[in-house]
């Protein structure tokens, strides 16, 4: 066996099993696969959802075509009210059931000085937290992204930051650059960490199969503009 095959099963098989806090979206599939390359073992998508969620940026339904084209199971953990009890509960059926002792995340950095929410609710069960990309600078994220040819959409975007001419363009060096004169002119966060833009992810190396959106129609909410995708296919890699 390869040498260098040989130590990332090793190291695999000594960091355990780990379940990614799954949104769909940009930040956790770069997570996912920077936490592959350090050897972690990911065997499952978790989303921790409302009882009736209604998410525009990131629909529940589109995750499961996501979860199809990673051959990763897909699981939708209800929280509600009260809420960190709900969410250390989630976390726990995670350990239980499926034996992971890591829990993944996107996170970027604190989000108004909060406290990181997974991290403080997964003390109950004892489970580590990961976030392999806490501190980076902005632009380098974006960059190595796009450096491991990760197919990006925006999904939502807000106002006045946008228009709706973003809406299903691909994150790309060109869009990143338009990017980088909103962060000058208005002090957008490069990475929409303040919420004023989501995206989905179709391809990228963690990926078995790549996803294609056929059509999808454009809608607004008050200030956040989002897709409706009406026609989704999985497509094998060449």
């Amino acid at each position: 066996m390869n040498l260098s095959i040989h130590f990332i099963k090793s190291m695999s098989k000594e960091l355990g099993k780990a379940a990614i806090s799954w949104t769909g979206g940009k930040d956790s599939s770069l997570a996912l696969y920077e936490a592959k390359l350090l050897g972690y073992e990911i065997v499952s998508l978790a989303t921790f959802a409302p009882s009736k969620p209604e998410f525009l940026a990131h629909p529940i339904g589109f995750m499961k075509y996501q979860a199809e084209a990673l051959s990763l199971p897909h699981h939708v953990l209800e929280t509600d009210e009260p809420f960190k009890e709900s969410y250390e509960k989630a976390i726990q059926f995670l350990r239980k059931e499926h034996e992971i002792t890591t829990l993944i995340t996107g996170d970027i950095a604190e989000v108004d000085c909060q406290t990181n929410w997974i991290r403080e609710c997964s003390k109950y069960s004892g489970v580590e937290v990961l976030t392999p990309l806490w501190g980076f600078n902005r632009q380098e994220l974006i960059n190595k992204l796009l450096s491991y040819k990760f197919k990006v959409i925006f999904s939502c975007v807000k106002k006045p930051w946008f228009t709706d001419d973003w809406l299903g363009i691909e994150l790309n060096r060109n869009s990143l650059e338009k990017l980088r004169m909103l962060n000058t002119e208005t002090g957008l966060d490069i990475c929409g960490e303040q919420g004023e833009y989501h995206t989905l992810v179709l391809d990228g190396p963690p990926f078995k199969k790549s996803i294609h959106v056929g059509a999808y129609s454009k809608h607004v909410n008050a200030s956040l503009m989002y897709i409706n995708i009406q026609q989704v296919a999985l497509k094998e890699k060449s």
